[in-house]
């Protein structure tokens, strides 16, 4: 049986310091020592399982800074988001006016923003003017003057608008042309040829129809632009401004359905993401353990929203302009100038943001080529 050596208290430690039970060296003669105080002594290890105490201590240390520290061909830095970032605060708000305010485009939004704000104002002036309170009031001879002056300029930005507006037909053209000479449904030199020798009116025929709309909804808007110019006579005018809204209908009925179908795949992409995210959390992978897959999936989700984010500004955007034309097309009389002001200007400010946010990543990527 393996023999128990209790520690002596009176040789080993000064009186009254019984605390430094634990200051004697171990007996390499017996099997192990116990604590006299201690209820439950350790039982008996096998030999072979027998350890140095500070050998183990070692190895639990080593294996702590093991696991704590990461390794360093692990910790990558985002050098090419933190340029972004940068040049990002390098951009100012007058730098990227000043680029929309070079196409017609931007400028056709700021003219808007102005022409709905007037008619925002004027509108209000009459629903103050119509109580009674304003009806008991004397107005100022003046004041008829401005509000004169405010309609006559509402109107004014309304026609430069359609000014700036006109030759928009162009761009569905270049893309009609463009699928004329497309390489990928072009399989020999001779079809080539016979292709480049087909007419006009068959490219425009096979169009898709998106673009075709867009190209007839152009051409009416310079008819109706033509008709107010003294050009073309004004029951033609007429004629032409309802074919163009109706046209406004359609196309707005199909980019409702075109951002709903890209909204369900960006929903979808989001989900999966996350879902990948979540089970690499659950599974115990974190960013230090496998960040470059992790900081892969976090640019992805935040690139999904971001897109997400503009798909329901654009959204908004065509529920205003289906609201607007609706109103405009069957000639309702109910709240007929407060819905169309307001859906004006609500569509005006989102179409102007969205817009802000395009040349403001083309001039960041102007920043980024730029050596």
């Amino acid at each position: 049986m393996a023999s128990i050596s209790f520690i002596d208290h009176s040789s080993s430690a000064p009186t009254g310091h019984a605390d430094n039970f634990y200051t004697p060296p171990f007996q390499s003669s017996s099997s192990f020592q116990m604590n006299p105080l201690s209820s439950h002594p350790p039982r008996l290890q096998p030999a072979s399982r027998q350890t140095n105490t500070f050998d183990s201590l070692s190895t639990y240390r080593n294996n702590a800074t093991t696991e704590e520290k990461v390794p360093e061909e692990d910790v990558e830095i985002d050098e090419e988001q933190d340029k972004v970032k940068h040049m990002e605060c390098r951009i100012q708000k007058e730098d990227v006016w000043r680029e929309m305010f070079v196409t017609s485009n931007g400028r056709d939004k700021a003219f808007k923003i102005m022409q709905y704000s007037i008619r925002v104002y004027l509108l209000v002036h009459t629903s103050v003017a119509a109580s009674r309170f304003a009806r008991r009031r004397v107005r100022p001879p003046w004041e008829a003057d401005i509000l004169n002056r405010l309609g006559s300029t509402a109107s004014g930005l309304s026609f430069t608008r359609k000014l700036l507006l006109l030759f928009n037909w162009l761009g569905p053209l270049t893309s009609i042309m463009a699928q004329q000479s497309a390489p990928i449904f072009l399989e020999r030199s001779s079809e080539a040829k016979k292709a480049k020798q087909q007419p006009f009116l068959h490219s425009v025929l096979h169009a898709p129809p998106p673009v075709l709309l867009e190209f007839v909804h152009a051409i009416a808007d310079d008819a109706v632009t033509y008709s107010r110019l003294g050009l073309f006579g004004k029951k033609f005018g007429e004629r032409a401004e309802r074919f163009s809204n109706w046209c406004w209908l359609l196309a707005t009925l199909v980019g409702l359905v075109e951002n709903g179908v890209e909204r369900q795949i960006i929903g979808n992409l989001q989900t999966e993401v996350e879902s990948r995210l979540y089970t690499e959390s659950m599974s115990g992978a974190t960013a230090k353990s496998n960040p470059r897959a992790t900081k892969i999936d976090e640019k992805e989700l935040q690139r999904l929203q971001r897109q997400d984010y503009w798909l329901k500004m654009t959204r908004g955007k065509l529920v205003m302009d289906l609201i607007f034309v609706v109103y405009d097309l069957f000639d309702i009389k109910r709240a007929r100038e407060p819905v169309k002001t307001l859906s004006g200007l609500a569509a005006a400010i989102l179409s102007s943001a969205k817009l802000y946010d395009r040349h403001k990543t083309l001039l960041l990527k102007k920043m980024m080529i730029a050596p």
